[in-house]
């Protein structure tokens, strides 16, 4: 019998499993800070209206806001397209995102930043809460599995992720027209 992190909250078989409620609700309760690391993560945009308002709002009280979309002409999106049999659709959806967070970087308290990493696993952060979107090889990211985090103890996976998380942002560049 293995031993369990006392960070994991829940196990969601696929990400579409959690509601675009539940989503709001886990940012709308953010009061230090919202890191979000993706390739685009147009469920944000698409599924939770005003989202980004919801950001311009949280950054409006303090709250640190940092973003990390992926590059669509760096090798590592090319690759998942391509894993995924999706082709140049997830490039696509990384401009597409690009533009929907365009506007939020003249916000003060908001920064986005376009990364080239291997993206192992899509990171949703908000203060001591996390959703880990884990990878499958060839399966786009709604079909696969969703780890809900909560930090309980310093060291644990809540850390390990987020450290992972701030390693990708010092690689990446600061979003530009």
């Amino acid at each position: 019998m293995g031993v369990t992190d006392g960070d994991l909250v829940a196990v969601h078989r696929h990400r579409s499993d959690v509601s675009a409620e539940r989503w709001r609700d886990v940012f709308a309760a953010a009061e230090r800070s919202i890191d979000n690391l993706v390739y685009a993560a147009l469920l944000l945009h698409e599924q939770i209206p005003g989202w980004n308002d919801l950001l311009r709002e949280k950054a409006g009280g303090g709250v640190r806001v940092r973003v990390l979309i992926g590059d669509p002409d760096c090798e590592a999106v090319c690759v998942r397209g391509e894993e995924e049999s999706f082709g140049h659709g997830i490039q696509s959806r990384c401009h597409l995102a690009a533009m929907h967070y365009l506007p939020l970087t003249v916000i003060s308290g908001i920064a986005v930043r376009v990364h080239s990493t291997t993206l192992y696993n899509s990171l949703y952060r908000a203060d001591d809460h996390m959703y880990v979107n884990t990878h499958l090889y060839g399966v786009n990211a709604y079909g696969n599995p969703l780890l809900r985090l909560k930090r309980t103890a310093a060291g644990g996976m809540f850390d390990a992720y987020a450290a992972s998380m701030d390693a990708v942002w010092h690689t990446a560049r600061p979003r530009e027209e």
